[in-house]
This record gives structure tokens, sequence and C-alpha cells, in this order.
């Protein structure tokens, strides 16, 4: 349907479209406590409500954004709510989506700073906050990228070229057919987005030599130190702040000193744990951390921005643009010194950084302090309620914000942990996920929601125990 425009911009069915969208955004948001934790609609019965033909005459916008928001009616996840324990999600600050809401009717494309100042200002000042909150060096390069996993996959392509060139081969220009060997070093229980960046990268994830690690998932530096004595290259070595289980932290301190006498690249797997850094009280967990090479960590995780916020951090900034870089002549050349598309794989992107200012604005250093340490309390809080209930084991030490519980012993524990889990979330008033730690099924709790409260962590304990006393 084609609509002709009024002089104020905007035709009268547009603005309805965009007044029916808050509108829906808004009541969404204002419900969110007391909705369901689950989905109550099936995922085929879901598709088929939007799965239809395409009519060949177009409906009217306030008419199709209302169609989208009934159809969508119980077939959405509470994830931004303070009943979702399944993920290290964040939930979605409402700052932050307000913020993304200008960032959708700006329509910049923030891949050129010459042409999006403002947008520049805001992604620069994050990426500035970023590096003094973790205590990274001054200097340190940074790309504002979709999530960790691609943050992960910019920081192995870093590593991957800078030790490529040390050896004399520019993978930049010959690839990587005939290159020198990388070794690759990471942990028994790395999460799959670092085995996803050695894909991506060619390095591939079964070369890369996987070291013992301990009943926390942190690897053990003897078994450390003797793989590293059989590389026969300067290697590249992924460890990992916050393990996905358990949300234990690697010993930076005592690894990464091992890998710089060996000329080797330190990237760290931080996508939700780099956030103790910036909390006193929690920081000891990243003690030596600031070593590393390269760091990729979520926005979305700690700091409860909007999907589409991710960032990759690499001490010596060059290395990231080299790898990273890919400008064309007709884009503007004024700004050589800091262009966005130079830390990113991408030309052309959504001004993602924006959600991230304004929390981050709004929030304050105490605040996220704050925010990030309220979150290990709240772990900490309901791992003591659950530890007291008979037949019933947090398996880890909380490190962080991941509580692993299992319910019983043995292959029988399995069965009935999977079964305490499904009636938990068949009742629907919160939702912790499905985990398996050293071979055994587990029920994972994550704090990471903005709004997450004291309550809330009772109230998953004790979805959690009536549902064991229940079976049990």
């Amino acid at each position: 349907m084609l609509l002709s425009h009024s002089p104020e911009g905007l035709t009268t069915e547009e603005r309805a479209a965009l007044a029916t969208a808050y509108s829906a955004a808004l009541a969404y948001r204002t419900g969110l406590p007391e909705a369901p934790a689950r989905p109550r609609v099936s995922l085929d019965d879901a598709v088929a409500r939007f799965r239809t033909r395409l009519d060949e005459e177009g409906a009217p916008g306030p008419q199709v954004i209302t169609e989208i928001t009934t159809r969508a009616e119980g077939a959405l996840h509470a994830m931004a709510a303070p009943t979702f324990f399944g993920y290290v999600l964040g939930g979605s600050h409402p700052v932050g989506v307000a913020a993304d809401a200008l960032v959708s009717a700006w329509g910049q494309n923030a891949g050129s700073s010459v042409e999006t100042p403002a947008i520049s200002g805001m992604e620069r000042a994050v990426c500035d906050w970023l590096i003094e909150l973790f205590g990274l060096p001054e200097g340190t390069g940074a790309g504002l990228v979709t999530g960790a996993s691609v943050a992960n996959f910019c920081g192995v392509l870093a590593a991957r070229n800078a030790l490529l060139a040390a050896q004399g081969w520019d993978v930049e220009q010959d690839g990587l057919i005939g290159a020198p060997a990388v070794p690759v070093l990471i942990g028994a229980e790395a999460h799959s987005a670092v085995s996803a960046a050695l894909r991506y990268a060619g390095l591939g994830a079964g070369r890369a030599v996987r070291v013992a690690t301990d009943s926390e998932g942190r690897i053990e530096v003897a078994a450390f130190a003797e793989a590293l004595a059989a590389c026969e290259a300067p290697p590249l070595v992924i460890l990992q702040a916050g393990q996905i289980n358990t949300g234990a932290f690697d010993r930076f301190a005592e690894l990464i000193p091992l890998v710089k006498a060996r000329d080797g690249w330190v990237h760290v797997d931080g996508a939700f744990g780099l956030w103790a850094a910036a909390v006193p009280d929690l920081a000891g967990r990243c003690a030596g951390v600031q070593q590393a090479d390269s760091w990729a960590v979520d926005l979305h995780k700690g700091l409860s921005a909007p999907f589409d916020a991710g960032v990759v951090l690499v001490r010596e900034r060059a290395a990231l643009v080299r790898a990273m870089s890919a400008r064309g002549a007709y884009l503007p050349a004024e700004n050589a010194q800091w262009e966005p598309s130079d830390s990113t794989p991408e030309l052309s992107r959504r001004a993602r950084g924006v959600p991230s200012y304004a929390i981050l604005r709004h929030l304050g250093r105490a605040g996220v302090r704050d925010l990030i340490l309220r979150h290990h309390r709240l772990a900490c809080r309901a791992a003591a309620r659950l530890a007291q209930e008979p037949g019933m084991q947090v398996v880890n030490e909380i490190a962080f914000n991941q509580v692993a519980v299992r319910c019983g012993e043995g292959a029988a524990g399995d069965r009935l942990t999977r079964e305490v889990l499904a009636a938990v979330q068949a009742r629907g008033k919160v939702y912790p996920s499905h985990g398996q730690w050293q071979g055994r099924e587990i029920i994972r709790i994550s704090f990471s929601g903005y709004a997450m409260q004291a309550e809330h962590a009772d109230l998953v304990a004790e979805e959690i125990a009536t549902a064991w006393r229940a079976i049990f």
C-alpha cells in the first residue's frame, strides 16, 4: 500500500501505527511481572497464526500492528520478567528499550562516524566507559557487535591474524591455505560459542586442545602448563570469565603469564563474568584478566541492554582494525582515527550502542556495581535455601550469578531432576532451565534480570522445592 506523505512528514495512518505499537509495548511491559513465565501456545499453533498467504493488497498500518500483538498473545516467553531464570539474558532495561525506540525511529546507519556523528559520540562513550569499568588498558580497541558470540569470533580473528603475522604470514592477503599452524588451547568446559568462533575463523573446533578442568570448570594449572609446553608455536589460548553452569572463573593471574612467556595470545570469553571486574566486592574473581589480549562481553547480560548488544575489546586496537576493516572507496575518509566499521565485520548496522549509552547514563557507576552485586547475592540467597532441602544438592560454589541444582543421586537423580524441572516450568510462575554438568542432569538458575529482587530469588527456590517434595 503506497501512502502519500503529509507536509508534517507522517500520514495519519503512519502516526496511528506508531502510537498503536508504542501503546502495545507499554501494556506488555507493564503486565510482565504477573504474566506466565513461559508461552502457553505451541510452536506449531504460533507459526500457523502468522504463516498465512500474503494478500495481494496490503493492510493498514495500525491493523498490521494490532494483528501482530494479537497473534503473538500467549506465544511470547516472559524473558524480560524477573521470573525468567533460564539463561543470562538481563531483561531489557526500560530505559534501554526507550532508547531503542529512538534507534529505530532515527534510522541511522551507524557504520560511518562522519555521517552519524551523534551515534558515534554515544558509542565511543560506551566503549570508553566499559574499558574503564573493567580496568582494561588505556587505548584498548572496541567494536560494538550483536553479542558475545560475534565478540568471541572477532577476538579470535584478531588473535589468528596477529599470531600468523608473527610467523611471517599475511592471512588477510594470502588466506589460510598453506598457512603455518596456530595451536589453540581451551578449557574442557568451554562454552559452545568458543567452538563456534574457532570454526568461523577457520581454525577448526576439533583441532583445539581441551585442557582438563576442576570440579567448577576452571582450567587446571598443571594440566595447562603441560599442554602449553607441547605447543610448537605461540598459541591462541581462550580462557573463561563465568562458566555457563557454575559461574566459575579461570585463574587468570596464574595462566596468562605462562602464555605471555610463550608469546601467545590470550582471549577471554567474558560474556557475563567480565562484569565482575566492575564490582570491587567481586573483582577478585577477575584478578589478572586485564593482562589478556582480547575480551568478549555481552551488554544484554550484565547491563540488561536490549538485544543486539555485545562488545569485542582488543588490547592493541591496530590488531582489531587489521582483522575487521573493510572500507569501501565510496565511504568518507575524513575520520581515519576511529570508524565503527573498522572494529566490526559490518559496514551497515543499526545504532546498537545507543540503548547501552542510555542505561549506563541512567545507572552510573554505582548503579552498575549495585546491579551486578545484587545478582550475585540473589544467587547466594536461592542456593542457601535450596541446600536446606533434603535430597537436593547445589552442586556448584556460588562464584557469581549461577546456581546449579540436582535432585537425588545417580541415574535416578537424572530422571528426578528432569521431572522437577518439568513440573516447575509447567506451573509457569518461574522459568529455570535444563543443564548438564559433569555427565549429570541439573536445573540451572541464572540471575541477571534488572528487576530481580529477593522476592524473586525466594520464589524460584520455593517453586523448585515444592515440586521436589511432590515427587520425592
